[in-house]
């Protein structure tokens, strides 16, 4: 597989994770709601790691391929993966809240226009 159908599938994978989170999170308006709800948080957390790590691997084939937030995505992978003791739940309900529309956006932009 060259390098840019490995790119190609991995903005895929990003943006069928966030389509999940959205499909997860579904009626869940508040975070107090979220914050309860402990098999939803698993599941979006799960995602969330996909997206750093699919996200650390375009960085890896690509290193000047420019992803919105693209170090803090992988940092925040890696506090899931390596810290998960420290996770934060008002982190990711912002995650959530503010940043994965923006990102899955500019993918699949990226998928319309490069490939």
């Amino acid at each position: 597989m060259d390098q840019k159908t490995k790119k190609a599938k991995l903005y895929f994978d990003i943006v069928a994770s966030i389509d999940l989170i959205e499909e997860f999170i579904g009626p869940l308006n508040l975070f107090d709601e979220y914050s309860i709800d402990r098999k939803t948080k698993s599941a979006i957390e799960r995602q969330l790691s996909i997206v750093g790590e699919a996200v650390k691997r375009i960085k890896d084939i690509d290193p000047q391929e420019h992803i919105e937030y693209r170090d803090q995505i992988i940092g925040f992978r890696n506090i899931l993966i390596h810290g998960y003791d420290i996770v934060n739940d008002g982190t990711i309900w912002l995650i959530i809240k503010d940043y994965l529309t923006p990102l899955k956006q500019e993918l699949l932009r990226k998928l319309e226009h490069d490939f």
